[in-house]
């Protein structure tokens, strides 16, 4: 049975969205066509979002009319659900840093940082590694690019798979730290333990009784897992 929290939803399912490319452009602002679309589904099922960014970086693009996207979701999941709300109230949370250790961690990124300088790309900007409570976001041409510069990167990494041959170095370097690797977005991938993909969010909701668990999103991978139909 769904969580009395719950029970005035008429369907007993529960909906996830991605929120890059899914209730939004890459980085950009939620649309008001979307929020109406979005609190029209809610009157009907449990909805809620799953992003890989940090909880300010989902929020800045998810904010509508000064109301903080945790309070009209019934569920919100950043970092993969490693930082999780319900009903705008936080749950327990996970440290990638705990996890890995702090040794193992600036092996790991002492590595990246020597790999992308010595990568002969267009251009290049800033914030190449991005720290988050859950995972780490790694960018060749850094995460400072502007939107155009994006689109950019991502027609040329298209052609010459700059990210995918990243991961499989790092795959072979790390392979016994226990890590996924996980391309996504435009420009950049994230790493992060095994089995903290946007699967586990689903750890937060295992014991609310939903009868059907949906996901909507707009890229996967071959060395990603996303939920669908679960």
């Amino acid at each position: 049975m769904v969580s009395s929290a719950f029970a005035d939803r008429p369907q007993k399912k529960l909906v996830l969205f991605d929120v890059d490319g899914t209730l939004t452009l890459a980085r950009q602002g939620v649309k008001k066509e979307m929020v109406e679309t979005l609190r029209d589904l809610r009157k009907k099922v449990v909805i809620g979002f799953v992003g890989g960014s940090d909880l300010v970086k989902i929020s800045e693009q998810l904010l509508w009319e000064g109301t903080n996207p945790v309070d009209y979701f019934d569920y919100g999941f950043a970092e993969n659900g490693l930082t999780a709300y319900k009903l705008g109230k936080k749950l327990e949370s996970q440290s990638f840093i705990k996890f890995l250790g702090e040794g193992k961690y600036k092996t790991l990124i002492n590595f990246v940082l020597h790999y992308i300088a010595d990568m002969d790309i267009p251009i290049k900007r800033g914030t190449f590694v991005e720290f988050r409570n859950g995972m780490v976001n790694i960018s060749p041409i850094g995460r400072n690019a502007t939107i155009a510069e994006r689109l950019e990167f991502q027609a040329y990494d298209q052609e010459h798979g700059l990210r995918a041959a990243f991961v499989k170095v790092l795959q072979e370097k790390f392979a016994d730290y226990g890590l996924t690797f996980s391309i996504g977005g435009q420009i950049s991938f994230d790493v992060f333990p095994n089995g903290w993909d946007k699967t586990y969010a689903l750890r937060h909701v295992e014991d609310e009784g939903f009868e059907e668990i949906h996901f909507f999103g707009d890229k996967t991978y071959k060395a990603r897992i996303i939920l669908t139909d679960l």
